[in-house]
C-alpha cells in the first residue's frame, strides 16, 4: 500500500528517530547539491520505470526497514512508489510536496533569559532545510513583540508571537538579504506596524517603505530595549540587534558572525571588492562586537546547512547560541590579523546561493516572483552567507 505523508510528519519522524530507508528519485547532481540525512539516490524516469538496476539498489539499501520516498515537488517519487508497490514492496510512503516542502518546514525554539527577567521573551525560527534564523522578541509585561528577519511564511512568525501571547508591534530586517525572500516589509504592512532597516539601505535602492534606523538608535518593548548596531561587512547596511536585559545581553547578528563562522563579503561587493566588504568586517567583529561583554549571547540569522541536509553548529529543535566568549576563544576566524583576515574571506569564498541576484532584486522591491511556486523554486536549497 502506498501513503502519503507531509514534509513536517517526515521532521516529526527524524526527530523520532524512526528508522526508515529515505530514497531520492531526482537526478544525480541535484541530489548530490542537497537532500535529507541518510537518503539514498535512485534516480527514476517514470517514462523508463523501475529497471533491474534500480530494482536492486533498493533491494541493497533497504532491508527490513519501511520505504520513504522523495524527489522535488513528488512528480518522480510518486509513481515510483507505486510501481514498488506493484513489485511486490508493501510499505511505501510518499513525502507530499517533495524537497520544495522540506524547504518550508520550520522549529519554533525558545531561548531560555536565565537572568532572572521573566519580561524577556525569545522565540527563535529556525527554517530546517535552509538554516534560515529568524526571531521573536518581546515582553511579557507589556505584550508587545518584534519580529527580526522574517522569512516569506511570515504565519510562522505570526503564530509564534501569538503562542507567547504577545502581539507584534514592529518588525526588523538585519539587511537585504541575499539567500531567501524576506517577509519583513509584507508583515509589517499587513498588520499596520514599523518595519525597520538600517539606514544605509537607502544606498541599496530599496523601492518599498521602511523606517531608517541609525547606529545607537533604540526601540522598546516596554522595560526591553533593542538598540540597533550598524554593522557592515556582509552589506553595507548590515545592522545588528542588541537586547539590553536585566542580567544578561543578547546579540542578533544576522549574517555578521555565525556560531562557527562570519558572513561572507563578496555578494554585494562582488569578487573584485570582496576585500572592501571583509575590512569593514574585520572592523564591525572587532570594534563593535567583541567589546561587547563577554557572557553576550549571539543569535545568529543563519545555521550552516550541509549538502545532506545537517546543521553544522548545533541540531533542529535544538537553540542555535553561543557566548561570546567562547567564540572569542575558539573561532579561529576571529583570532586573525586583519591582513589574514581580508585575504581568507577575498580568496576562499564558497559556492554563491542560487538564484541569489535574483533574490536580492526581489529583496529590494525591484522585482516580484511571479507565483509562489517560482518563489518556492528560487529559495530551494541550503544557505551558503558564511565564509
Amino acid at each position: 500500500m502506498v501513503s502519503q505523508i507531509t514534509a513536517d510528519e517526515l521532521a516529526d519522524r527524524f526527530d523520532a528517530g524512526e528508522s526508515m530507508t529515505l530514497i531520492d528519485t531526482r537526478p544525480e547532481d541535484s541530489f548530490e547539491a542537497w537532500h535529507l540525512p541518510e537518503a539514498k539516490n535512485v534516480p527514476f524516469d517514470p517514462r523508463e520505470g523501475v529497471g533491474d538496476d534500480q530494482r536492486d539498489r533498493v533491494d541493497e539499501i533497504t532491508g527490513e526497514k519501511p520505504l520513504v520516498t522523495i524527489c522535488g515537488k513528488g512528480l518522480t517519487s510518486t509513481p515510483f512508489a507505486f510501481e514498488l508497490e506493484t513489485q511486490g514492496y508493501d510499505d511505501v510512503t510518499v513525502v507530499k510536496g517533495g524537497m520544495e516542502d522540506w524547504s518550508k518546514v520550520y522549529d519554533v525554539v525558545p531561548i531560555a533569559t536565565n537572568d532572572g527577567n521573566a519580561e524577556l521573551v525569545v522565540r527563535q525560527i529556525q527554517r530546517r532545510g535552509k538554516g534560515c534564523l529568524g526571531y521573536v522578541v518581546g515582553s511579557s509585561e507589556s505584550g508587545d513583540a518584534a519580529v527580526v528577519d522574517a522569512t516569506r511564511q511570515i504565519d510562522v512568525f505570526e503564530v509564534a508571537a501569538e503562542e507567547a501571547g504577545l502581539t507584534i508591534s514592529c518588525v526588523f530586517d538585519t539587511h537585504i538579504h541575499a539567500d531567501h525572500i524576506s517577509g519583513g516589509s509584507r508583515l509589517a504592512e499587513i498588520l499596520d506596524v514599523p518595519y525597520y532597516l538600517g539606514e544605509k539601505a537607502s544606498e541599496r535602492d530599496v523601492e518599498y517603505d521602511y523606517d531608517s534606523l541609525e547606529d545607537g538608535d533604540i526601540i522598546e518593548l516596554g522595560d526591553v530595549e533593542i538598540t540597533a548596531l550598524h554593522a557592515p561587512g556582509h552589506t553595507t547596511e548590515m545592522m545588528n540587534y542588541r537586547i539590553d536585559s536585566d542580567g544578561g545581553d543578547y546579540l542578533l547578528t544576522g549574517d555578521t558572525l555565525f556560531v562557527d563562522s562570519v558572513g561572507r563579503t563578496e555578494l554585494q561587493f562582488g569578487e573584485n571588492d570582496a576585500s572592501e566588504g571583509a575590512e569593514l568586517l574585520y572592523e564591525t567583529l572587532h570594534e563593535t562586537i567583541l567589546d561587547l561583554p563577554d557572557d553576550t549571547r549571539i543569535l545568529p540569522g543563519h545555521v550552516s546547512v550541509t549538502s545532506d541536509g545537517r546543521y553544522e553548529g548545533g541540531e533542529p529543535g535544538k537553540p542555535i547560541q553561543a557566548r561570546l566568549a567562547d567564540l572569542r576563544d575558539t573561532l579561529d576566524l576571529l583570532q586573525l590579523d586583519e591582513e589574514s583576515f581580508v585575504n581568507r574571506l577575498a580568496e576562499n569564498a564558497p559556492e554563491k546561493p542560487p538564484n541569489y541576484e535574483t533574490v536580492i532584486a526581489i529583496n529590494t522591491g525591484e522585482d516580484s516572483p511571479d507565483s509562489d511556486e517560482e518563489a518556492t523554486e528560487l529559495e530551494v536549497g541550503p544557505n551558503n552567507c558564511a565564509a
